[in-house]
């Protein structure tokens, strides 16, 4: 009605409905204009274009975007009003195209969208940023030009609706739904909702303050990198905290280096997870990424490994030039780099290469491929949740606010949809997975690509491809299998 009304107000202006999908649209904002708005009020309705135009010569038009590149068949053209149902079934860059094409010439007009949803579906997380949480949303290239001021929230609720805030029998069925959606459907929480994946992720259980923790210089610690120039690259470190049993009224209960007691953990050998450090980055060369990454583990005590970016920048510059006896430098035992990352090629070496060369002058170990396995991913770090083994200290800002929001891909429910801005998940996931989900066979047998990686010492890539090369066709001599048939000498 809105898209209507803002027709009939300016003569010779353009208005704009959109959902999803063509099924979408017959089924709901088609439907409603047949049957609401009387024929006298229109001067015609294109039935293949699916344009109104009104009798003092404005137009509403009812479209979809079912792909990501159908919003540009509105390039070049000028709405009012742009109107969208089911705003979290649209992505951000769909939303930010379609705000370019939000203008009218018209004196007097105010351009102006609007949209109508549930919490939940694939644009969940960047809705509730712009509109609930009041901050940029993961994937914007710009963040610094978001304003809140342009963004209002008008919640609508069962008690809202004229026709069904009395009907007992509708709100009994709201009531009997299943917690999640309950609490979406009836309540209006924006922090849960139908398809969530990670619905056993709670901050007041798996976010702690880095100071709570008794870090100790000889714990297992890690690196894993989402990498990404267009998309932003997610860096996490994580470190593995070791847990003892202590009795507590004489029943055994499992305590870590929080001091905290968890029942759920009953071996002697759990151990639990902390990703303590987070940078997320865009547009950052792979050079520039890793020489970052060696500046964050310099110049700190153990103590300090949750100290937020700023700090770290700050005491990475003051001891930049400082004496070998006067900083201390985290020892990291593994980096584990997105795979993708091992075949591109930006100048003469791939960019695991330009990275590792950086880390090896920085004391580091170089890059191998993360395990890659998103379902096997996803599942171990879900069970790990549940299991409370594994911890993110809080400036960890966007991990924390991208977990929650990750849904399940309809097309394969075992895997979670890809979306803008979830980089730090897969980030966080080749840390675990590359870690944990296959520990033992990387104690017993290392992957191919970790022994070359111990092997190639050269910093020439030339010497370092012959010494790859050399290397493996050593291995596959070594493995060939031994052949016991007999030579029969003929007659």
């Amino acid at each position: 009605m809105e898209a209507v009304l803002q027709a009939h107000e300016h003569a010779g202006v353009n208005t704009l409905l959109l959902r999803r999908t063509f099924s979408e649209l017959e089924q709901s904002l088609l439907l409603y204009f047949r049957r609401d708005i009387p024929r006298e009020l229109y001067k015609s309705y294109n039935e293949s274009k699916h344009v109104v135009t009104w009798l003092n010569g404005s137009t509403t038009r009812f479209g979809y975007c079912q792909s990501e590149a159908d919003v540009y068949q509105y390039q070049g053209a000028e709405f009012l009003f742009i109107g969208i149902d089911e705003l979290t079934l649209f992505t951000l860059r769909q939303w930010q195209f379609l705000t370019s094409r939000n203008r009218c010439p018209v004196p007097g007009a105010f351009a102006c969208m609007a949209g109508a949803t549930n919490p939940g579906n694939i644009g969940h997380a960047w809705v509730k940023s712009l509109w609930i949480d009041k901050q940029p949303a993961s994937g914007m290239e710009h963040p610094e030009e978001f304003d809140a001021a342009d963004y209002d929230f008008i919640p609508a609720r069962v008690s809202d609706n004229p026709i069904y805030a009395g009907d007992e029998n509708y709100l009994k069925t709201l009531r009997a739904l299943p917690s999640h959606l309950k609490r979406a459907f009836l309540d209006g929480d924006w922090d849960v909702f139908a398809g969530q994946y990670f619905d056993r992720f709670d901050c007041s259980r798996h976010v702690v303050r880095a100071e709570q923790i008794d870090w100790k210089p000889w714990w297992a610690r890690w690196i894993s990198i989402d990498w990404g120039f267009e998309h932003p690259a997610a860096v996490y470190w994580h470190a593995q905290t070791p847990v003892g049993v202590a009795q507590h009224g004489g029943a055994a209960s499992v305590t870590d280096a929080l001091g905290t007691a968890d029942e759920t953990v009953a071996s002697k050998d759990s151990r639990r997870i902390v990703t303590y450090r987070e940078f997320v980055t865009h547009r950052t060369s792979p050079r520039d990424l890793a020489q970052e990454i060696v500046a964050r583990g310099v110049g700190r005590d153990h103590g300090t490994a949750g100290q937020s970016d700023a700090a770290l920048s700050l005491n990475s510059r003051r001891d930049a030039g400082a004496t070998e006896g006067n900083y201390t430098r985290e020892k990291i035992d593994a980096i584990y780099l997105s795979p993708d990352a091992f075949a591109r090629r930006t100048d003469e070496a791939s960019i695991a290469d330009q990275m590792g060369d950086v880390f090896v002058a920085g004391g580091m170990p170089r890059p191998v491929p993360a395990d890659n396995d998103r379902v096997g991913g996803w599942m171990l770090m879900y069970q790990m949740l549940d299991a409370g083994e594994w911890l993110l200290t809080e400036n960890c800002v966007e991990l924390i606010r991208t977990i929650p929001n990750l849904v399940r891909d309809p097309a394969r429910v075992e895997d979670i949809e890809k979306m803008d801005g979830d980089d730090p998940a897969d980030a966080a996931r080749y840390g675990l997975k590359s870690r944990y989900g296959a520990r033992r066979a990387w104690e017993t047998h290392p992957p191919l690509e970790q022994r070359v990686a111990e092997r190639v010492t050269s910093t020439d890539p030339t010497g370092r491809a012959m010494q790859a090369h050399k290397f493996q066709i050593e291995e596959k001599r070594r493995v060939q299998p031994v052949s016991f048939l007999h030579h029969h000498r003929r007659r």
